[in-house]
């Protein structure tokens, strides 16, 4: 499974509430609309410039808070391809799995803004293609790469009928 877009850099400790702002809780059973206004307050101009396959580059400790699953749908909804983090709450981590958003955990501090970015899941390698190097990360266990190959979760029961396993 590979990943290609331009990366749009976040510091460190972005929450739940900052990819998905409280005050559109209004819009929780409504996640297109919900999703016009993914990460709005870390940078109010973010939806207006992701293309579909962009990437979230942020720091430390990026979705905590609560552990509500819009924070990770609503990115995914948005168009953003993957996250990559220095670390990333453990929730966060396994609600981005879980609706189909990958995510890598990894040292962030070279990438630039704009810098065009390539994620190799399966062989746990991000190109950053503009600046030409390449960072090794763990790659992902094999029932998390086929839960997102098959687009999260509910789709890989919906598919297998079951919880596979073994990739």
């Amino acid at each position: 499974m590979i990943v290609e877009g331009r990366a749009h850099m976040f510091g460190d400790d972005i929450s739940t509430d900052h990819i998905a702002p409280g005050r559109y809780y209004h819009l929780r059973s409504q996640l297109g609309e919900l999703a016009k206004h993914v990460l709005e307050d870390a940078d109010p101009e973010f939806a207006a410039r992701l293309r579909p396959g962009d990437f979230v580059v942020a720091g430390r400790n990026f979705g905590l808070g609560s552990s509500r699953e819009h924070a990770p749908t609503i990115m995914k909804l948005a168009g953003v391809g993957a996250v990559l983090a220095r670390s990333m709450a453990r929730i966060f981590f396994r609600n981005a799995i879980n609706v189909g958003l990958p995510v890598v955990i990894c040292d962030t501090s070279r990438i630039a803004p704009g810098d065009l970015l390539r994620l190799d899941l399966e062989r746990g390698v991000v190109t950053d293609v503009t600046q030409g190097f390449d960072l090794r990360v763990t790659p992902l266990p094999p029932v998390m790469l086929a839960i997102l190959r098959d687009g999260g979760l509910v789709e890989h029961v919906r598919r297998h009928g079951r919880l596979v396993l073994e990739a």
